[in-house]
């Protein structure tokens, strides 16, 4: 029986010496840590700030704020209202502030443009700003007086039966007296002599002049329209400055048809022809990209557009003309005749 073990395990040594091996056993190796990426924190959004007065009337506020709101969406960024943006609050606001756009009254643009050199401001209708690169403005002369009163004396030619039109303007002031000369040149431009030989009239009757003095109560602006109609006055631009609600009103139950820069009340609308009206939408619409790309100190005057056009007055090819004429205002293709 010991011979028989004996040669087994002789046998088993034999074998494992002439060809067999043992299978190693695999360690699986331990995973060396792979350290997590690093990451630097993501950049806030672009931030447009809108400045608004917090008297402004609620009308105009949510104009400007619709506005606003589209062009930070189409340009991927943030926006934010505030009524009052000093120095001080540049560092709370952040360094993301790109474009701060600003109505009047003044904020403080001066310090803010010398504290942020690297935003991009846009005051619209402040005047008397110290140039920099970094602010442009939007008329900061005012309304282009001249070119809405050369319009209206245009379209008064148009309209006005054997050319009877007049204007109400401001007595003794800059802007009072450049409407009246370009006034009476848009009517030039439109009709030349306006002579009907058929009915001759006194030379240079058209068009009636009225000028209302500044110490004139607005109480007492409908003696001055009587001036119009005593001289048969049948289609008038009405200055402005001096446009108030019972003026209009007045003007409108005299059957006499008006231009003027805004429709105030649904009781002139039949009477009313159309609103030549200050656009300064369009002019931040297209300023804005120059502003997130940083191409500041630009000065762009205030654009106008029409508005509130009555199509029993103002016929379709007539609108048309109109709309070539301020095409060639604005261009400065037409002059208006009043020196700058």
């Amino acid at each position: 029986m010991r011979t028989k073990l004996a040669f087994l395990l002789l046998a088993t040594l034999l074998l494992t010496a002439c060809g067999g091996r043992l299978t190693p056993t695999t360690i699986p190796a331990t995973p060396t840590p792979t350290p997590d990426p690093i990451t630097s924190p993501t950049a806030p959004m672009p931030l447009a700030i809108l400045i608004l007065p917090a008297d402004m009337p609620q009308k105009d506020k949510d104009i400007y704020q619709t506005i606003v709101y589209d062009l930070a969406q189409a340009n991927s960024m943030r926006w934010q209202v505030l009524n009052t943006l000093t120095p001080a609050d540049l560092p709370l606001v952040g360094p993301a502030l790109r474009v701060v756009i600003a109505l009047p009254p003044d904020p403080g643009l001066a310090a803010l443009t010398a504290a942020a050199p690297d935003v991009q401001f846009l005051a619209v209708g402040i005047p008397d700003l110290p140039a920099a690169s970094n602010l442009s403005t939007i008329g900061a002369t005012g309304i282009p007086v001249d070119q809405q009163a050369f319009l209206a004396g245009t379209i008064a030619g148009m309209i006005a039966p054997e050319w009877k039109v007049g204007i109400l303007s401001r007595k003794d002031t800059t802007g009072g007296d450049a409407a009246v000369t370009a006034f009476g040149n848009g009517f030039v431009f439109y009709c030349g002599s306006c002579r009907n030989p058929l009915f001759p009239q006194p030379s240079g009757i058209y068009p009636v002049v009225v000028r209302i003095p500044t110490d004139a109560k607005p109480g007492e602006y409908t003696a001055y329209a009587d001036l119009l109609l005593r001289n048969i006055v049948k289609v008038a631009y009405v200055y402005p400055e001096v446009a108030t609600p019972e003026l209009l009103s007045y003007m409108t139950q005299t059957d006499m048809l008006i231009i003027g820069q805004s429709l105030i009340g649904e009781d002139v609308r039949s009477h009313w022809i159309l609103s030549i009206q200050p656009d300064t939408v369009a002019a931040i619409q297209t300023i804005f990209p120059d502003l997130v790309a940083g191409q500041g100190g630009q000065v762009v005057p205030t654009p106008l557009l029409l508005a509130d056009v009555n199509p029993d007055l103002l016929s379709e090819g007539k609108l048309r003309l109109v709309q070539e004429v301020l095409d060639g205002l604005q261009n400065g293709t037409i002059g208006t005749g009043v020196t700058p």
